[in-house]
């Protein structure tokens, strides 16, 4: 027997995130059991609980999994392309639970995507409120000089808000092309491309190392693996999804 909070058993059905559930069951419309639930933290069996929302039956949330993958160069990270393009779910094989990227990694850059069919944790990993890190090696053209990290460091303004890399770590750097490592907490559109554009010095190939406590590690471009239970854990804790 599985014990399981109601609201968290809704939010991983899919019916309405975590907060929605518990508006839902304070209004009373969830049953459990043919017995409408009012109180909020009501423990379930999960695999045996008739659980309704509005007089309909919501089925069994699947097994939650999550995965990491080294996307390659020339894939798109959306479920559809109008154009046609690769996708990263085409990398995977037939499965039974559909994965969805956590995110987004732009077309042209390679490295670290999470998938996964857990709804909750994919929102949380994904919203501002928790300022997941993220960690990506950039090839620059040029030489990165002191006062291009200075200014970095000092923070761009971009679109009207001030933006500071929370760390930037020179690799590498000759007077054709620089490596460097940047960790940001954001995840506006293009970021770390603008920021190195900015202090002249434009990406010119992308690779995402790091997102939260997950590291790439040595897995092969182009290639996946499940995360063990104690990297979905730490993942779960950082962004305080019980």
């Amino acid at each position: 027997m599985t014990k399981e909070r109601l609201q968290k058993y809704l939010a991983r059905a899919g019916v309405a995130s975590r907060r929605q559930g518990e508006e839902l069951i304070r209004a009373g419309r969830v049953s459990v059991d043919g017995r409408i639930v009012t109180t909020l933290g009501q423990l379930i069996d999960s695999e045996k609980a008739e659980v309704m929302v509005d007089g309909r039956k919501v089925l069994p949330p699947p097994h939650c999994r999550t995965i990491v993958l080294n996307k390659p160069y020339g894939c798109v990270t959306t479920m559809a392309d109008p154009q046609g393009r690769r996708k990263v779910i085409d990398l995977l094989p037939d499965q039974e639970e559909r994965l969805y990227p956590v995110g987004r990694l732009d077309y042209d850059a390679t490295g670290l995507l999470l998938l996964t069919n857990d709804g909750e944790l994919a929102h949380r990993l994904m919203h501002p409120r928790y300022k997941v890190a993220k960690t990506y090696r950039a090839t620059v053209a040029g030489q990165f000089s002191p006062a291009a990290r200075r200014r970095l460091r000092e923070g761009i303004t971009l679109d009207g808000r001030l933006t500071i890399p929370e760390q930037v770590r020179l690799v590498k750097t000759s007077s054709e092309r620089s490596v460097l490592e940047l960790t940001i907490r954001e995840g506006r559109y293009h970021l770390v491309k603008r920021l190195c554009a900015a202090v002249g010095c434009p990406v010119l190939k992308l690779k995402r190392i790091a997102y939260g406590p997950l590291r790439l590690g040595r897995l092969a471009l182009g290639t996946w693996r499940e995360l063990t239970q104690e990297e979905v854990r730490r993942l779960k804790e950082a962004v305080n999804c019980g």
